[in-house]
């Protein structure tokens, strides 16, 4: 099992490798969130590359659609 701290709040995951993955395993569209990783927003073009590791802290904002 793999802990992080998301959105402030500790949780544990199967293990992943990327970002991409880790929104997968949350039920989140990657194209659909903004993602910071241990204080460093990443750009959506990175989210299947950048590298999520046991510990790291991550912000997820959603966007909302509205009229």
């Amino acid at each position: 099992m793999m802990q992080l701290t998301i959105n402030g709040e500790p949780r544990t995951l199967d293990p992943v490798d990327t970002v991409d993955a880790m929104l997968r395993q949350l039920g989140l569209d990657p194209r659909g969130v903004v993602v910071e990783l241990n204080r460093a927003i990443i750009r959506r073009a990175d989210i299947a590359a950048s590298r999520v590791q046991d510990g790291d802290t991550v912000e997820i904002v959603h966007f909302v659609g509205g009229g």
